[in-house]
């Protein structure tokens, strides 16, 4: 082991001596099940473990697609949480990385890294949904601020945020995409930001409306500049989706092996017609990961992903909207009653089942997602 990596730090290099090296960092390193996650926080920000994809000026370890896909793996084999930063790291980050000056980002990216900035994204309205192009939140320059109303809908966790990316309208009389600009606005009542937490049918409140009432952020929090927010923000969903893609498979393998473990339980596990929707359920995981490591190696070569990650993504969408049915078909009758005493709470599979719908349908629908691999796919 070099010295660096005596230190803890991460050194970028070849795909299989990374994952080697990461597996024995992460055994080495892990808490025991169900032990203090604080020290396990701490631990990964210092191997640089924490928004890893980041440059090291930033707080990460530049690692590639690839080397970052193999920590997430060497992580989840250990059964060991790997702490990510969400929106910030994913959307934020990639966006002000891009289109932030040098100060925005010495300004901006280390608190989401830290874990002190945590980010919801506020771009679909009532009125518009997916439509960003049409987005009717107005943002008004005032000297050094810039003065945000309107209304966002469909805003995951902005109940657990203390800071919102806001895609607004700062030049009404400008083409639809040319008057956009990318705000980012600490939420807070005191900053006139009011959330309703929206039910849904699972019986969870995940999403969230949120109110601006004259909320007010700094020009220095307008990323991409004012009037740029449009390819600030398509930056930042490009590299959501890529992300996602690559890695959606940890999820559901997880799931997979702890319905396994149920249908071992209840003795179904040998039913011919059961083992047959196990079997289907693995091998659309097997391509997932396929799929995903593919994803990874054209983002490394700094190919376009587009049409990959919008395969990736429908293909993601049915299956768990697919496995959520399976679950519930292998689990049979017990499946149907709440557990004792929840209230309106479900069980793990009478969540996936109902939630598995709402996956069709978020960030973008599976027919939107078809016209766009019909146009710009299949010509």
């Amino acid at each position: 082991m070099t010295k660096d990596r005596a230190r803890g730090t991460v050194q970028r290099g070849e795909a299989g001596a990374f994952r080697r090296y990461v597996r024995e960092w992460v055994r080495a390193n892990a808490p025991a099940p169900g032990g203090p996650y604080d020290q396990w926080e701490r631990r990964l920000l210092g191997a640089r473990l924490i928004c890893p994809a980041w440059p090291r000026a930033y707080g990460g370890s530049a690692l590639g697609p690839l080397d970052v896909l193999a920590l997430a793996e060497e992580c989840a084999r250990a059964g060991a949480p790997l702490v990510r930063r969400g929106v910030g790291e994913h959307l934020i980050g990639p966006a002000v990385l891009e289109h932030g000056t040098p100060a925005q980002r010495s300004a901006l990216l280390p608190g989401i890294v830290s874990g002190a900035d945590r980010y919801c994204l506020g771009f679909s309205e009532p009125d518009h949904g997916s439509d960003l192009a049409a987005v009717a939140t107005a943002g008004e320059v005032r000297g050094e601020e810039v003065v945000v109303s309107g209304v966002k809908t469909w805003v995951a966790d902005p109940h657990r945020a203390n800071m919102v990316a806001v895609l607004c309208r700062t030049s009404p009389a400008s083409p639809a995409r040319d008057g956009l600009s990318l705000v980012l606005v600490p939420l807070a009542s005191a900053n006139g930001v009011r959330v309703r937490r929206v039910r849904e049918l699972t019986g969870s409140a995940g999403l969230g409306e949120v109110r601006f009432e004259g909320a007010r952020a700094p020009l220095s929090h307008v990323i991409g500049g004012v009037g740029g927010g449009w390819a600030a923000a398509m930056t930042a969903l490009s590299h959501g989706r890529a992300h996602e893609a690559a890695s959606a498979h940890l999820v559901f393998e997880e799931r997979f092996w702890e319905l396994v473990r149920q249908a071992r339980k209840s003795g179904r596990s040998q039913e011919p017609a059961v083992r047959s929707r196990l079997a289907w359920a693995y091998t659309r995981i097997t391509l997932m990961r396929a799929a995903g490591l593919r994803l990874a190696a054209r983002i490394a070569a700094g190919k376009d992903t587009g049409a990959e990650a919008a395969v990736a993504a429908l293909a993601r969408s049915e299956f768990e909207r697919r496995f959520g049915e399976i679950a519930v078909d292998v689990l049979g009758a017990a499946a149907l009653v709440r557990p004792e005493g929840a209230g309106y709470g479900l069980s793990e599979w009478q969540e996936a089942l109902l939630a598995g719908r709402g996956a069709t349908i978020g960030a973008g629908t599976g027919e939107v997602r078809r016209n766009v691999l019909a146009e710009r796919v299949l010509g």
